[in-house]
Formats: structure tokens, C-alpha cells, sequence
């Protein structure tokens, strides 16, 4: 009885080729994870900030303007269209005399209310700093050395007024700024602090990339980071 042998020169293939045809059906699967995950997110958040304008708005809506009154199946985004439009008009008519003038009554109104004047007030502060063009919120970025051995992403708003300056310790004129730090992977939480200048690095990025630094727990790290002596 004659016994087959393998050549010491040949190796069978079967298995390896399997093996491998697996692992490519593996790479088109994260390859296809990788495109279509960021686009189906994006469209999740756009949809569901939609449903949630719309939600909002279309109560306040007459019947008789809405599309879905005449036609049988609904038109997602009506109410985003109408909130646009009437913040457009909002800010058109307080613009002139006439909207100023109003303005000014109803802020009069409120200012004599005794719990609703403070929290208009903080929510319009900080609405004219955050969505005013001439802001200085959040255009630099730096690092600070927190905790103590550990350097950390901040966000440089703005000097401290001379009222908060005044009292900080260091009467010889050094400088200090308001730094907020935000936290992974969630940057609209964090710490607010007060620093001396000469504490803060800046850095040569944009808030955009720190943010997405920040969100990525460091996995999208900005194209470059041009060192910056501390001033």
C-alpha cells in the first residue's frame, strides 16, 4: 500500500485561502462601517433636530396652515421653515424704532419682576456673547498644566473684568485671563477658571480642532501644533 506524502517543498493552500477570503470580507465590513457610520449619524442628529423643531412649532401652528390638513402624509421640516422665517421677521422688526421701542417696554416689564429679571438677564448675556459677531468667546486655544504634572486643552474666552481682577492675588500687574476646560468626550462640560496669562500656552489651532481633539479623547490630533512660548 502506497502512502500519498506532501513534497517538503509544497504547502497546501486550502485553509490559508480561506483564511484570507475571510479576512477580506472582514475589511469591507469595517471599510463600509467607516464610510456609511458618519453619514447615517448626521442624518440621525438632522433628523431628530427636525422632529424636535417641529414638535416645538407646529403646535402654535393654526390647522389650516399646515401642509398635512390638505394633503395625506406629512412634510417633516414645516416647522423648521416657519422658525426660521419668524426669527428672520423677529430680528427685522427689532431693527427699526418702532421694535426698539417695544423691546425696551417688555425688558422694562421684566426688570421689575422679581425671579424672572435675573434669569433674562444671564440668558441674554449670554446670548449676545455667544451669537455676536464682534464676541470675543472662544477664538484661542492654549494649555494649562492641570493636573499638577499634566497639561490640558482650554478654551480662552476673555480678560476678567476689573471688578473679579482686582481682587485676584498678584498686585504687580500681571495679566489673567478666563480659561474654560472642557471634558471628554463631552466639550460643553467642564471647569471655568482664572489664570495668569503667563500660565497659558496658545496654541496655533482652531477651537474646531481642539474641539474635535477633545470629543476624540485624542484619537483626531490636529495636522500640526506650531510650539508657542508662554507670554
Amino acid at each position: 500500500m502506497v502512502r500519498e506524502t506532501i513534497p517538503p517543498n509544497v504547502t497546501p493552500v486550502g485553509p490559508p485561502q480561506r483564511a484570507s477570503r475571510f479576512g477580506g470580507l472582514h475589511n469591507y465590513f469595517l471599510t463600509g462601517l467607516v464610510v456609511t457610520g458618519p453619514v447615517a449619524i448626521t442624518l440621525y442628529l438632522i433628523w431628530t433636530f427636525i422632529q424636535w423643531v417641529d414638535g416645538w412649532v407646529k403646535p402654535f401652528i393654526p390647522l389650516r396652515y399646515l401642509p398635512e390638513t390638505y394633503l395625506p402624509f406629512q412634510i417633516p421640516g414645516f416647522g423648521l421653515i416657519v422658525a426660521v422665517i419668524g426669527l428672520t421677521l423677529v430680528g427685522f422688526f427689532t431693527a427699526n424704532l418702532v421694535g426698539r421701542t417695544l423691546v425696551r417696554f417688555g425688558e422694562h416689564l421684566l426688570d421689575r419682576t422679581p425671579v424672572v429679571r435675573s434669569i433674562y438677564k444671564a440668558l441674554k448675556q449670554v446670548f449676545s456673547t455667544v451669537f455676536s459677531q464682534s464676541g470675543t468667546t472662544f477664538r484661542k486655544v492654549g494649555l494649562v498644566e492641570f493636573p499638577a504634572g499634566a497639561w490640558s486643552i482650554v478654551f480662552i474666552s476673555s480678560e476678567p473684568s476689573p471688578v473679579i481682577e482686582q481682587r485676584l492675588p498678584g498686585g504687580n500687574g500681571e495679566a489673567w485671563v478666563s480659561v474654560f476646560m472642557p471634558c471628554a468626550p463631552n466639550p460643553t462640560t467642564g471647569f471655568f477658571f482664572l489664570l495668569p496669562k503667563s500660565k497659558v500656552i496658545e496654541l496655533s489651532i482652531s477651537v474646531e480642532q481642539a474641539t474635535k481633539l477633545v470629543i476624540s479623547a485624542g484619537l483626531i490630533q490636529p495636522e500640526s501644533i506650531p510650539a508657542v512660548e508662554p507670554g
